[in-house]
């Protein structure tokens, strides 16, 4: 785990991730050993090496640590595999979520909100930026989001306000963001989310790595190099326009319809009248109905209102939306997973 000036402790970054996720057992590959290499008086840098060991794989690595007002990590990874693995994890990262303002669990708990990380954020080799909010799902859930030579992705916590969170201790308000900046081609491959229901704070529930398509054999080498950032102010799309909340509420108790409540800002957004033509391309596996977009002239903000009914024995229900301006796109497109409880 890693801080910048004024943050503290939150999510962490691990070595390796293999197997995570399968009906099987998961194998955590440790660091065994370290040498740090002694650093000139005036040098602005710190650089370890690390052993990394497990039953299928030694790695051989390199980090070369920045610190400032947000930590930047440089590393450098050699693998090694001693046999086939079906999963394999690069750059995982490990967070917590317990409850947001989009849960529809119930838990008696005087906080707003209880997380690490909020969101995972992906910068496509395409160009488009995905936000997917994060959840505590009722059973297991595993994402996948292909990409080839992705351009990076991150588990953010985007909400810093402290009375979203009213917690003196554990600060969840400063907890830093951690981004992940391929260095090199990665290939095809995919950012896997997994998100595991949990009841309590203590408990990592979340965590993201990139798998490429092409599983390891036994005697296969590879090579992983990134840049981990630890930040305060995320990465945002080129176009600035970023989610800043999701919400989900029932459209009638005793019926299935769901309404969705997005919220969207940018610097452009705040300034563009609330008569601007802005409009919303919806997608999703269902009927969807009342699309509407309006400003939030209250915070400057425009929110995305729109119902739902998922279509009978879909689940879970895959949801995509983004605001655009004539042919501009102005947002992130925002992508949900909504399961019928």
């Amino acid at each position: 785990r890693a801080v910048g000036l004024g943050q503290v402790y939150g999510l962490s970054a691990r070595g390796l991730a293999i197997d995570t996720g399968l009906a099987k057992a998961e194998e955590f590959p440790v660091f065994k050993e370290f040498w740090v290499e002694r650093p000139e008086a005036d040098a602005g840098t710190l650089v370890v090496y690390a052993l990394l060991d497990s039953p299928s794989v030694a790695g051989a690595y390199r980090f070369v640590l920045r610190p400032g007002l947000d930590l930047a990590m440089d590393v450098q990874s050699h693998l090694y595999f001693r046999k086939k693995v079906e999963r394999l994890g690069i750059a995982p990262l490990t967070s917590m979520f317990l409850r947001g303002e989009n849960t529809d669990r119930f838990m008696d708990d005087y906080r707003p909100e209880v997380h690490d990380s909020d969101g995972l954020l992906i910068g496509k080799n395409t160009g488009e930026w995905l936000w997917r909010p994060l959840n505590n799902p009722r059973q297991l859930r595993i994402s996948v989001f292909q990409d080839r030579k992705p351009s990076g992705f991150g588990l953010m916590s985007r909400d810093r306000q402290f009375d979203h969170y009213q917690d003196l201790d554990a600060q969840y308000n400063r907890r830093p963001s951690a981004w992940v900046e391929p260095i090199g081609d990665w290939g095809a491959g995919g950012v896997y989310l997994i998100e595991i229901p949990s009841e309590a704070e203590k408990y990592d529930n979340v965590v993201a790595f990139w798998v490429p398509e092409e599983a390891p054999t036994e005697g296969k080498d590879l090579r992983y190099d990134y840049r981990l950032h630890f930040v305060s102010q995320e990465f945002t799309a080129p176009s600035g326009g970023k989610v800043v909340s999701t919400r989900v509420g029932a459209v009638d108790p005793k019926g299935p319809k769901r309404q969705f409540v997005v919220d969207f800002t940018s610097p452009l957004l705040k300034l563009m009248s609330p008569k601007a033509k802005v409009v919303a391309e919806v997608s999703a596996v269902g009927k969807l109905t009342n699309v509407v977009v309006r400003k939030n002239e209250e915070q400057g903000t425009w929110r995305l209102m729109f119902e739902l009914e998922p279509e009978k024995g879909k689940n879970p229900t895959e949801l995509r939306a983004i605001l655009r301006s004539g042919k501009d796109i102005l947002t992130e497109s925002w992508v949900y997973q909504w399961n019928t409880p």
